[in-house]
Parts: structure tokens; C-alpha cells; sequence
């Protein structure tokens, strides 16, 4: 039978507003929100479990759900709210009535499985702002690269502006989380080789040969990478600008130098 909830201050979704704004309620309960029926969908192919799934009848329909649930194994917890309720949990302005309640995945190096002896990573060194993680994550769906990994993040991973930008990116690509000295010493002990986007010391991206085990590693457009990842790495790149200014965004450089890696392998 399905539940319904029509106030705002039920106990149960004032918990749930906790998981849309405070990245310490989701550290602690293991669970975070997703919405919208395609990243739903995206986070089931991707083998999260959903706990939950809430939504409001005048935007969602109960066929909607049937087809939402027939892509799950697990069948969750159904809940129909108001349009009080979904109004005080929906993140988007335009939105389509539906969120579901997650399980989170642990993200830590250790679990990054690489099924190629030649892998193409995406590291991306202290993104700044979730928009800019999830647009790197769309660039690695895109590319289909075997791993992205965030070092030293400023957010956890499970913040609904990521999940947002990435437009559910986040549950199709394998992604991990760690210390810049952790991952350095995982792509070391994998012997993959370390480019490293940088203004110092590089050589032109395009001459570089990224056919073998490769991590492309980006830092921020403002302070550009840490000592630590420019002293580890086996060359420095970078994109030849022709006009006035130095650097790109984030995404837009991962982007340039991920699809020259892939246009490489694609030769092979």
C-alpha cells in the first residue's frame, strides 16, 4: 500500500531536508536524494539502491512509477506527498515530480576496479564548484574513460548540484574520492602515466601519446594543480591558447584533453 504524506513538517521529511542541504546529514545516515526520472533510472543501472521513491500525482504519474519501478530488483518504499511537501524537497525550478531516497556508495580509491591493462583516467584536483564537477562527469560519460577521481574535494560527491549538473553522470561513470597522495600512489602502484594539465615545464597535448595506461589529471582554473601532483608527474601538458587569455574552465579543458586521448586510441 502506498504511504501518503501531506504536511511539510512530518518528521520523516524534515530528515529529508536535512539530506537535501547538509552534507553531514548525508556523511551520517549513508543515504542521499535524487531527482527526476532519468537520473533515478541512471542510479538503478548503476547499482545504487533505492530506499524510497516519493512523488506527487499531478506530475508524476502512477504509470510513470510502474515503468520507474520495473527498472529495479529492489522494489523501494513508495510514498505519495502533497505539493507542499515535494515543493519543500524538489531542488529544480522546472521539475517532474519525482525523488528518490538513496543509498550511498563508498567512493574511496581501494574500490575503483579497472577492467582495462590500458585505462583512460579523469582526475580532477579540488573542483571548486558542483557545477563544474558535474560537467566534468558528463565529459567522461561522454568519452566513456574507465575512471574519474576527485582529489581533495570541496564537496562530498552526493551534493544534489552534482547530481543535478551531471544530469545522473555521476551513477554511470566508476568514480572515487581521495588524498592527492593517495591517488598518486594508486596510479604509481597501476603504472599509469601521469599528465599533468600544466602551465609549467609542458609539452603541447597533441604530441604526447596517451594510447598508453593514462591519467589526465586537471586542477582549478585559478590555482591550477599542487606542487605534490606537478612533481609526480611523468609530463606536463598543455593547451596552446591563441588569444588573449591562459587557461579554460575545468570541464572545457578536461574535455579537449580526454578526446584527444580517445580520438588517439581510436587509431589503434
Amino acid at each position: 500500500m502506498t504511504k501518503q504524506i501531506s504536511s511539510a513538517l512530518n518528521p520523516f521529511i524534515k530528515q529529508l531536508v536535512q539530506l537535501k542541504y547538509k552534507s553531514r546529514a548525508r556523511k551520517t545516515s549513508g543515504l542521499f536524494l535524487i531527482e527526476g526520472e532519468r537520473e533515478i533510472s541512471l542510479a538503478i543501472k548503476g547499482g545504487y539502491k533505492i530506499e524510497t521513491i516519493l512523488y506527487y500525482l499531478d506530475l508524476f504519474s502512477e504509470e510513470q512509477l510502474t515503468k520507474l519501478l520495473n527498472f529495479s530488483t529492489h522494489k523501494p518504499k513508495i510514498v505519495s506527498v502533497s505539493k507542499e511537501v515535494y515543493q519543500k524537497l524538489a531542488y529544480r525550478e522546472t521539475t517532474e515530480g519525482v525523488i528518490a531516497i538513496a543509498k550511498a556508495k563508498d567512493l574511496s580509491i581501494h574500490t575503483i576496479q579497472l577492467k582495462t591493462s590500458k585505462p583512460l583516467i579523469l582526475v580532477a584536483e579540488a573542483p571548486e564548484k558542483p557545477g563544474n564537477i558535474g560537467a566534468l562527469l558528463r565529459t567522461a560519460d561522454a568519452a566513456k574513460v574507465d575512471a574519474v577521481i576527485i582529489a581533495n574535494p570541496k564537496t562530498d560527491m552526493y551534493n544534489p548540484n552534482i547530481i543535478r549538473s551531471s544530469v545522473g553522470c555521476i551513477f554511470t561513470n566508476p568514480i572515487a574520492v581521495g588524498t592527492t597522495s593517495e591517488i598518486i600512489s594508486f596510479l604509481k602502484e597501476k603504472n599509469i602515466t601521469i599528465y599533468c594539465a600544466s602551465l609549467q615545464a609542458s609539452a603541447e597535448y597533441q604530441t604526447q601519446d596517451f594510447t598508453q595506461p593514462t591519467a589526465i589529471v586537471v586542477g582549478t582554473e585559478a590555482t591550477g594543480l599542487s606542487d605534490e601532483w606537478l612533481q609526480n608527474a611523468s609530463q606536463n601538458i598543455i593547451i596552446p591558447m591563441q588569444g588573449e587569455i591562459d587557461s579554460l574552465n575545468v570541464s572545457v579543458s578536461a574535455g579537449i584533453l580526454i578526446f584527444e586521448a580517445k580520438r588517439q586510441r581510436n587509431f589503434l
